[in-house]
């Protein structure tokens, strides 16, 4: 009998399926298996079976065994990374691998806990009749179980609650089911709903009256009330038995969003999916989704994958973001595969955002997206802040401060109010220099300056993360008078606590919120009062709700006027737009302060304006002329070794195995924006292309030429719709 042989994807720098032969097991279409791969074993996903292995007869290894600890993944979700490896030109076996919780990646069984059991009284009455009114400890227990409840909320009531319960189950007072079976029956409870406005109205109305395949653009100013419309477009999914995909851009955003979801649906399971789990939360979190108990999957870039079987909704909040872009191993954009997913699934789509990408604006002026647009604050009589450039180019701004916008912070402290200053770079100061001959600390590593992080003593950088203690003098000259250079977090700390002696200052980045819990700990600090003037990075701009916050003063903010990217300026108004838009979210008013060198620059006049409309237009008509994205297609062509000489002869040979197509420009080899990252040179190839279709028969016909070229030291990757340039 001739044994069956399985097609095998398996993670490795392959881009080709193995295959294995069955042996004893008899696996399905997306199982998981463990396959010998040269001395090692590796976990794959089974592509393909069939009865005849061709000209492998007789020489197949056969799998070693079906651990069957991961459901199979379902055609769709197959389908999907057949997509994303066919789109970005990736291993197909890396994007299965990295579709799936880290645990069903390794050789070893994951064994998820037994189902928790869930208590509950048959007739509560009848039980507490029974216990009768001299045993109060017992009837608080007993009241517990009008609803479902688990042993450790029984036993958080009482250390004896369990015995109680056993002896009432026993006598028949008291039922249990598992936490699986009580949800498969769970009805839909919502929390309060506040009221909607005519706006929001239309776009809840909009997204429940779509059928199939629908993307929406949910244009809503700051504060306008997007996530209550999410909401309520869930809770209609919900009611109908159908799953949410909620795609949120970062961490720091997912646990208020959580909270927020659960108090609206206190019935629903929700699966939080984000790497602020370990291992092991995330597989259970995905395994809910997977099997269909959890409604609503709430989680950042890699949720985009998940199998949802009931799948009714998919929504991608701040769609803007760059975090959506993932920037090494598989470089897919996560906005993009949902959409993608959603005309898989044939199901609607919402995009948010106060400042949208301008791919996504093009597509809502093309009318290939439906806008929905939210032009006014949800809270009543609640108003966007009034905005004021403050000049520092005459005006010295005493300690990285204005004048005005310490007076604004002031009086923002006398209201009762709380005041956020923000700088979007983390560290003591982004410069060590030398007053003498003018050495700059720099890393070893990488063609970037040192970060001095003062509380540490250390130099930082922010790229590699190669750090080294504080030198005491200039290694050029020995000048001991060395001194920073420019502002960040940690310094802006210090100067604020002297300016301001009776404040509560609170710094929130990256540095001061590395450990878990620190920054849902910072969080609560702002929440309940016991800040008074915040010190952030972008960290506080997304997506926080901070009801006090009434005084915005923003640093540094023309760093984007003058950068080489030419999407600068649209990243730009959306990051202060998105500051700007943390103050007077609840009708108590509110002033944003930017200090800047440019005030007569174009930029600024519509950013006072709120005229994203026009910025777009602008935007969107120096692109269409200069032919750059979204009006062309781009792929990059990345490549670095240790020795630049060989990265460009690697990246000249490439270039001629591209075909010459009408409608395609390959660019000459050029220096990466940062030449030198973590001891490695790094150059860059751009591809320019009229249609999507050009750009992809160019990569398929180059890449198996490019992989065959013979230098084994050099590291290169194809990054498709790049964001990074």
């Amino acid at each position: 009998m001739t044994e069956k042989c399985l097609q095998v994807a398996l993670d490795v720098p392959l881009d080709r399926l193995f295959s294995y032969g069955a042996g004893e097991f008899n696996p399905q279409i997306g199982e998981r298996v463990l396959v010998p791969f040269g001395p090692r074993r590796l976990s794959g996903i089974v592509l393909a079976t069939g009865a005849d292995p061709g000209e492998y007869a007789g020489k197949l290894r056969s799998i070693l065994a079906c651990p069957a600890d991961m459901p199979p993944l379902p055609e769709q979700v197959l389908a999907l990374c057949r997509f994303v490896a066919s789109y970005y030109h990736h291993p197909l076996g890396a994007v299965l691998a990295a579709a799936v919780p880290v645990v069903f990646r390794g050789t070893a069984s994951f064994s998820p806990p037994d189902p928790e059991y869930l208590y509950q009284a048959g007739d509560l009455q009848a039980l507490l009749s029974a216990i009768g009114s001299r045993a109060p400890a017992r009837l608080k227990v007993a009241e517990l179980l009008a609803v479902p409840v688990t042993a450790g909320q029984l036993r958080s009531a009482n250390p004896a609650a369990m015995r109680w319960v056993r002896d009432w189950q026993a006598a028949g007072f008291v039922q249990t089911t598992t936490a699986e079976a009580d949800s498969a029956g769970e009805t839909l409870l919502l929390g309060p709903q506040p009221p909607l406005n005519a706006e929001q109205q239309a776009a809840v109305a909009a997204i429940a009256a779509a059928t199939g395949f629908a993307p929406f653009l949910l244009y809503g100013i700051t504060g306008s009330g997007k996530t209550e419309v999410y909401l309520q477009a869930i809770a209609s999914q919900l009611a109908a038995g159908r799953q949410v995909l909620v795609l949120v851009p970062e961490i720091n955003l997912t646990p208020q969003l959580e909270q927020r979801f659960r108090q609206r649906f206190p019935a629903v399971l929700l699966a939080s999916l984000h790497s602020g789990l370990n291992d092991r939360q995330r597989a259970l979190a995905w395994l809910d989704a997977t099997q269909g108990r959890a409604k609503i999957v709430l989680g950042t870039r890699l949720s985009v994958f998940t199998p949802l079987p009931q799948l009714g909704l998919i929504v991608v909040d701040e769609e803007h973001d760059p975090s959506y872009k993932q920037q090494d191993g598989v470089r897919y954009s996560a906005r993009d595969v949902a959409v993608y997913r959603a005309r898989q699934s044939r199901v609607p789509v919402v995009l948010g955002s106060a400042t949208p990408s301008l791919e996504t604006w093009q597509n809502a002026q093309a009318k290939r997206y439906t806008l929905l647009p939210l032009t006014r604050r949800a809270v009543k009589d609640a108003t966007l802040p009034a905005i004021r450039l403050l000049p520092v180019k005459k005006i010295r701004a005493a300690e990285g401060l204005h004048p005005l916008a310490r007076e604004a912070v002031e009086r923002a402290l006398q209201a009762g109010r709380q005041a956020l200053v923000f700088i979007n770079r983390r560290g003591y100061a982004p410069v060590l220099a030398c007053t003498e001959c003018g050495w700059m600390a720099s890393c070893r590593h990488c063609a970037a300056r040192l970060v001095l992080h003062l509380g540490e003593s250390r130099l930082r950088c922010h790229h590699c993360g190669f750090e080294e203690a504080v030198t005491p003098a200039c290694p050029d000259c020995g000048n001991h008078d060395l001194q920073p250079v420019g502002h960040g977090t940690q310094r802006l700390e210090d100067i604020v606590a002297k300016q301001f002696p009776g404040a509560r200052v609170l710094r929130i980045d990256r540095d001061s919120t590395r450990r878990k819990g620190e920054l849902d700990a910072a969080l609560k600090q702002v929440h309940d009062g016991d800040a008074d003037i915040l010190i952030g990075t972008q960290m506080l701009a997304k997506g926080h709700d901070f009801p006090r916050l009434s005084c915005v003063v923003i640093l540094n903010a023309d760093t984007g006027l003058y950068s080489m990217d030419f999407r600068a300026e649209e990243r730009l108004f959306a990051l202060l737009t998105q500051v700007a838009g943390r103050a007077g979210r609840h009708g108590q008013g509110g002033e944003v302060l930017i200090q800047t060198l440019f005030e007569d620059h174009p930029f600024y006049a519509q950013l006072l304006d709120g005229d994203y409309a026009r910025l777009a237009q602008r935007l969107l008509a120096e692109r269409r002329q200069l032919r750059l994205p979204p009006f062309t297609q781009w792929a990059i062509l990345r490549a670095e070794a240790p020795q630049l000489p060989r990265v460009q002869a690697f990246l000249d040979a490439a270039r001629l195995a591209f075909p010459h197509l009408r409608g395609l420009v390959v660019h000459e080899p050029v220096a990466a924006s940062m030449t030198r990252r973590a001891g490695h040179e790094r150059m860059q190839l751009l591809l320019v292309a009229d249609t999507r279709a050009v750009l992809h028969q160019a990569m398929d016909e180059a890449l198996p030429r490019i992989a065959a070229l013979p230098d084994s030291q050099i590291r290169w990757s194809l990054d498709v719709d790049p964001l990074e340039v």
